[in-house]
């Protein structure tokens, strides 16, 4: 009877011996299998070309990796059409390494450039709330916001920069943040006026301070080194740069074309109209 039990006892542990690494390849190939990994519910056919090409750089979802930047989060990506984005994929960018995908055909570059609109995000086209050309002309003309603000390297240099602005907000929000009539003015945008001991009056934007000197930018964007041992006075004033009358100086259709302008120069997307109603138009 011992024999017998030691025999069983064998067999048992050489089939659990056998049986053991299959369950681990089995288990190895589960945990790498393509529904397991970070986007696999995507249903997108560049999905595939861009893991394979794109993925080891940017990583899977596309936010960036060691070898490559944040190309789904990145404004300065989501700025460019999909022409643009296509011809980078296809032609590479020099002395970088983006490298050039030849090889790729013309569909599946499309399918990748599909893609990566998914992971931004943004591959559904948006609504304007107006008209874009007439928002420009009014930017740069009857609302003055150019006076501070450029888009496009056109325009002031006092206000930020508003190129993409429009990339990550939606119609509301601008049009919210446009007629704001009170304002928290930012660190790096208060308005100041310097007086010299010899009379002279400089006004502008604070960039830089310390207990000896001030660093000013005046609206045609010069910037004036001065001493504070220089200096008569230097008063800090209260009000914003940006203006909070524009819910009177602009109607409901001006302030729309305006949106619409920022929305456009921040987001140039193949197919995007000029001249849309969306559901918050009627705000």
């Amino acid at each position: 009877m011992i024999m017998i039990r030691n025999s069983l006892l064998s067999l048992i542990t050489i089939s659990l011996l056998a049986w053991a690494p299959a369950m681990s390849v089995s288990s190895l190939r589960a945990q790498q299998s393509p529904a397991s990994k970070p986007g696999a519910g995507k249903t997108s056919p560049g999905q595939g070309v861009f893991t394979s090409l794109c993925a080891g750089c940017h990583g899977l979802d596309g936010r960036g990796g060691e070898q490559g930047p944040n190309i789904a989060g990145s404004p300065r990506v989501q700025h460019l059409s999909n022409a643009q984005v296509a011809s980078i994929i296809s032609d590479g960018v020099p002395g970088t390494g983006m490298p050039a995908f030849h090889s790729l055909r013309d569909e599946q570059v499309r399918s990748v450039v599909r893609y990566l609109r998914l992971l931004e995000g943004t591959q559904q086209p948006r609504v304007l709330p107006g008209d874009a050309n007439r928002g420009k002309q009014i930017f740069f003309g009857k609302g003055e916001c150019s006076n501070c603000h450029s888009v496009g390297g056109e325009g002031g240099f006092l206000g930020p920069d508003l190129s993409a602005y429009g990339s990550t907000k939606t119609a509301r929000e601008i049009r919210e943040d446009t007629v704001k009539t009170e304002r928290i003015v930012p660190t790096g945008y208060k308005l100041a006026v310097a007086t010299t001991r010899d009379g002279s009056r400089l006004e502008g934007i604070v960039r830089n301070e310390d207990n000896f000197s001030v660093q000013m930018q005046t609206a045609d964007g010069s910037f004036h080194f001065l001493q504070k041992s220089d200096l008569e006075n230097l008063e800090l004033l209260s009000r914003p740069l940006m203006p909070t009358n524009y819910g009177e100086r602009l109607n409901h259709s001006e302030l729309n074309d305006v949106v619409s302008y920022l929305m456009s120069a921040a987001s140039p997307r193949e197919g995007e109209g000029t001249s849309r109603k969306s559901e918050d138009d009627t705000q």
